[in-house]
């Protein structure tokens, strides 16, 4: 059963840009599909990009589309997601997930979960 690990939260001015970092210690990410998901204080959870396996094809929800950018880095055996011109509304818990890549990307077609990166955009 694959173990995922996020980080590379923390606190940014709006505007600022920071880069999460998806792991799964003991196993090849480059065999999965990795979901990104996030979840703001009374709020439900929002997939917001993924990229696919072999194929790496990526997606983005339109909240994120532009200033969001995921990537693959199969020699560091890494998925990441850069952030780019952050909003207050950015805010949330963020989550990297496995096994699937496809438009809406929705939290049930997801079965391997990490448990979260804190982002924090001031304003």
């Amino acid at each position: 059963q694959v173990q995922l690990v996020e980080f590379g939260g923390g606190l940014v001015q709006s505007g600022g840009s920071l880069r999460l970092s998806c792991a799964a210690p003991g196993f090849r990410m480059a065999d999965y599909a990795i979901g990104w998901f996030r979840q703001a204080p009374g709020k439900e959870r929002e997939g917001i990009s993924c990229i696919g396996s072999t194929e790496g094809s990526t997606h983005y929800t339109d909240s994120v589309k532009g200033r969001f950018t995921v990537a693959r880095d199969n020699a560091e055996n890494m998925v990441y997601l850069q952030m780019n011109n952050l909003k207050p509304e950015d805010t949330a818990v963020y989550f990297c997930a496995a096994d699937w890549c496809t438009i809406p990307i929705n939290e049930h077609d997801y079965d391997f979960w990490g448990r979260g990166t804190q982002v924090t955009v001031s304003s």
